[in-house]
C-alpha cells in the first residue's frame, strides 16, 4: 500500500531539510555538529508539522549514529531499558523521545546517567514551552532549539518539490503557482498540512490541472486565517491594544473577533495579558488578575466557547480606567539599571561576608525596614515611580507613597539599631 506523501518525501539526512537556517544552516548548531563528528543532546520545541521528528531522525543519519524512537507517553520502562541495554552494546546510540516533556521521573532516573556518560545522546521533540515544561534534570543536559514555522516561501518551495520528487508526484501532477501559494498561506506554518493538502487535491482532481479555484473548492479557508503570519494578522493584534488602550470597547470587540476567527489563541491570550499590565495596571489591578483568569479559561475550554471569557474580559479592560505608571515605571529602572550596574549594598546581600552583627539586615526589628536604604549610595534619590491618580485605588497608593517619602532613609544600620535618627 502506498505510503502518504509526507512520509515518502521526508528528508534523510540535515541537508535535505527545508528552512531552519538557525539550526541547520551552513553555520548552525546541528551543522557544526556533524562536521566535527560531534554529537550533542538537545530539545527541539516548536509547533505541530514544522518537522522536529525529522530533524531529529535526520541528525541521526548525518552524524552516522545508530537511534531508537520512544514517545513518553506510550513507551514503557522496559522499552527505555531494552534502549539502554543496546546502546551499552555499542555506544554511542542515540535516543528520540517524542512528547519528551511528558517523561515521568522513573523513566528519567534510568536515562541521566547514561547520557551523563555520553552512552546515549538524547533527542526530545515536544510542542510546549521547554522553559516550563522540561524537568530541570533534562534541561541542564541538553540544549534547548527552537524549531520555527516554515515561511509561505519555505513551504511553497517544498510543495514544488514534492510535485517533482520521484518519491512524490515525480511531475505527474500538474498545479498552478497560485494553488501552490494558497495551500502555502493557508498551512499555517504547518508543512505536514500542506503536504496533506496537495495529496486530497491530487486524489480529487487526478490527472486534471489543479487551478486555485479548485485548490479553493476542498478547504474552505477564511482569508483572516491566511494572513495570520502576514502584516494585517500582527496589524489587527497591535488594534486590539491600542482600541483597549483608548477604550473604545467597540473597535476592541472587533479586532478580538478578527483574531478569534483566524483561531490564534496564542497570540489573544498574550495580547491581553501585556495589555492588562501595561495600559490598565495600578488604576485597576483586580482587572488585571480577572483578565488572566478568563485566559486561563479560554484555554481550557478551547474554542469555539473561548470567545465568551474573552469576550467579557475585552469588555472589562476596554471600559476600565488606564494607568501606564507600572509599566513606565520598571522601564525608568531598566534604563538606570542599563547604565549603573551598582553593587547591593553589604546587608541586602544574601550571605553578606565580614559584616558585623550590628550592621548586618535586622529581620527581627520591622519597625526599621522603612528606614533603611536600599538603592546604592549613588542612586539614594533616585525616583523611578511617578504618580497618577487615574483611580481611587492609584490614590490610595499615592497617599502612602507621599508618606514614605518623607521618611529620611539611611544606610547607617548601627545608629538605627541604637535608636538613632
Amino acid at each position: 500500500m502506498l505510503k502518504p506523501l509526507a512520509f515518502r518525501i521526508r528528508p534523510y539526512y540535515l541537508k535535505d531539510i527545508i528552512g531552519q537556517e538557525h539550526i541547520i544552516g551552513e553555520n548552525g548548531i546541528l551543522t557544526n555538529s556533524v562536521k566535527e563528528s560531534t554529537p550533542i543532546s538537545f530539545i527541539l520545541f516548536g509547533n505541530p508539522g514544522c518537522g522536529k521528528t525529522t530533524i531529529a531522525e535526520a541528525y541521526a543519519r548525518s552524524i552516522n549514529l545508530p537511534f531508537s524512537k520512544l514517545n513518553a507517553v506510550t513507551s514503557n520502562k522496559k522499552d527505555l531499558e531494552d534502549v539502554i541495554k543496546e546502546a551499552k552494546m555499542n555506544p554511542p546510540m542515540i535516543l528520540i523521545i517524542d512528547e519528551i516533556h511528558r517523561i515521568n521521573k522513573d523513566k528519567q532516573d534510568i536515562l541521566l546517567p547514561y547520557i551523563e556518560d555520553g552512552t546515549i545522546y538524547l533527542i526530545g521533540a515536544t510542542t510546549a514551552n521547554p522553559y516550563i515544561s522540561i524537568n530541570k534534570a533534562i534541561r541542564s543536559r541538553t540544549h534547548l532549539l527552537e524549531v520555527k514555522k516554515l515561511s509561505p516561501e519555505e513551504i511553497s518551495f517544498g510543495l514544488k518539490k514534492a510535485v517533482t520528487n520521484p518519491n512524490g508526484y515525480d511531475g505527474k501532477m500538474q498545479i498552478s503557482d497560485d494553488a501552490i501559494e494558497f495551500i502555502a498561506k493557508s498551512s499555517n506554518g504547518d508543512f505536514r498540512f500542506a503536504l496533506n493538502y496537495l495529496e486530497i487535491l491530487n486524489l480529487t482532481f487526478k490527472n486534471e490541472e489543479i487551478t486555485l479555484e479548485k485548490a479553493k473548492s476542498i478547504i474552505k479557508v477564511g482569508n483572516i486565517q491566511l494572513d495570520r503570519n502576514e502584516d494585517d494578522h500582527y496589524n489587527a493584534v497591535s488594534a486590539l491594544q491600542k482600541s483597549i488602550r483608548g477604550s473604545d470597547v467597540n473597535a476592541a470587540l472587533y479586532y478580538l473577533a478578527r483574531l478569534c476567527i483566524a483561531g490564534d489563541l496564542d497570540s489573544i491570550a498574550r495580547r491581553l495579558l501585556v495589555t492588562a499590565y501595561e495600559d490598565i495596571g495600578l488604576a485597576n489591578p483586580n482587572a488585571c488578575m480577572r483578565a488572566k483568569i478568563a485566559i486561563d479559561s479560554a484555554k481550557e475550554v478551547g474554542f469555539p466557547e473561548a470567545i465568551i471569557p474573552l469576550g467579557v474580559t475585552v469588555c472589562d479592560l476596554a471600559l476600565s480606567p488606564k494607568s501606564k505608571v507600572g509599566c513606565a515605571s520598571i522601564q525608568n529602572a531598566m534604563a538606570k539599571a542599563e547604565e549603573m550596574p551598582l553593587d547591593v549594598l553589604d546587608y541586602l546581600k544574601y550571605t553578606p561576608v565580614n559584616v558585623q552583627e550590628i550592621d548586618k539586615y535586622p529581620y527581627d526589628r520591622p519597625d526599621l525596614w522603612a528606614k533603611m536604604q536600599y538603592l546604592p549610595e549613588a542612586l539614594k534619590d533616585a525616583k523611578f515611580y511617578n504618580p497618577s491618580n487615574n483611580s481611587q485605588y492609584e490614590k490610595v497608593l499615592n497617599e502612602n507613597y507621599e508618606k514614605l517619602n518623607k521618611v529620611v532613609r539611611t544606610s547607617n544600620l548601627r545608629q538605627l539599631k541604637r535608636g538613632g535618627k
